[in-house]
């Protein structure tokens, strides 16, 4: 039989490791990734987080290690959060000057020097003791208004521990103009802000929880995007954006991709997503048991939030994958 032979050979391009390299479309480079690091009052050394292999709690003392060997890693940057000794209902050690997370930014400013950029959470959940991220009304709901004031208090005490990005992640409505009416007048003009615009109600948020030893009550699907609802995350970005947010968050990366380019291809300005705890523990739980390849699953995840138009990807695998990617 005379077939045919192909006009177009794309193959031709796949040839060898050298050539993939070169016709690559999408590069990631370590510049782009953030590493959460979680710190925990109290704590004398690092404690290991049963659902997430490979990350811990971290002591006060030890985060200074931490973040120079992000640092040394070539990574972006850090994004802290805090495990506090107390919780009370309005979450006050967030605002606390010598609270968990205010320390731990001042310490972490300090190793980093100029290397890499210092962010901090900015949200509730980690200091209530009912679990929200915001302050409770009477009828059991999230006060919106009463948290924006709590929220402008913690961008301050962010703010003057050192904190360059404050990640907005509470998703109260007008979060992104109170903390910047704080901030500039308070004079922290080139303090960031990193809005958690689209942040969906998801459930790859399980080891997250258990990181930050959430006691929450209820769900936060009142306030969290519903993960049906694609135009939604594009509004909400485009209202903190115009709110003054300086980058803008999609939150969970890989399923929401679509989310995300609509947002990238939208935006004025750069465009995070967050590869959440469940993303990460879901390929380190499949890669414990042999049924993928770690290094692999991690480097696709990355290329493919990257493809889709995120410029800062925040990761647990960042130290590591800053030196696949060089290596790539």
């Amino acid at each position: 039989m005379n077939v045919p032979q192909p006009a177009r050979r794309p193959r031709r391009l796949r040839t060898t490791p050298a050539m993939r390299r070169l016709v690559r479309e999408t590069r990631v480079d370590p510049a782009q990734l953030v590493l959460p690091l979680f710190v925990r009052e109290g704590a004398a050394e690092a404690r290991p987080i049963a659902s997430m292999p490979g990350v811990c709690q971290h002591a006060l003392a030890g985060i200074g290690a931490e973040v120079r060997r992000a640092a040394d890693a070539g990574i972006g940057g850090v994004m802290l959060f805090a495990i506090p000794e107390t919780r009370d209902a309005t979450g006050t050690q967030a605002c606390a000057a010598d609270g968990i997370l205010n320390r731990a930014i001042a310490a972490a400013v300090e190793a980093a020097g100029d290397d890499l950029v210092v962010m901090a959470d900015l949200c509730l959940d980690e200091f209530t003791d009912h679990g929200h991220c915001g302050v409770m009304a009477s009828d059991g709901s999230v006060d919106n208004d009463a948290t924006l004031e709590v929220y402008a208090q913690m961008a301050l005490a962010q703010a003057h521990a050192g904190a360059h990005v404050l990640g907005l992640s509470g998703m109260m409505d007008g979060q992104v103009a109170a903390v910047r009416h704080a901030l500039d007048g308070a004079g922290h003009t080139s303090t960031s802000v990193l809005a958690y615009a689209a942040k969906y109600a998801s459930a790859a948020y399980g080891p997250f929880r258990d990181a930050v030893e959430s006691d929450l009550q209820g769900d936060r699907r009142a306030y969290q995007l519903d993960p049906a609802n694609g135009r939604e995350g594009i509004l909400e970005a485009a209202l903190d954006e115009a709110e003054g947010a300086d980058m803008l968050m999609v939150k969970p990366a890989l399923p929401y991709l679509d989310v995300l380019a609509d947002v990238a291809a939208a935006s004025a300005v750069p465009v995070a997503a967050y590869h959440v705890s469940g993303e990460y523990s879901q390929i380190e739980a499949a890669a414990e048991r042999g049924w993928i390849d770690r290094r692999a699953a991690h480097l696709e995840a990355v290329t493919s939030i990257a493809r889709a138009g995120g410029d800062i990807i925040l990761t647990y695998a960042a130290v590591e994958l800053a030196g696949w990617l060089r290596d790539a």
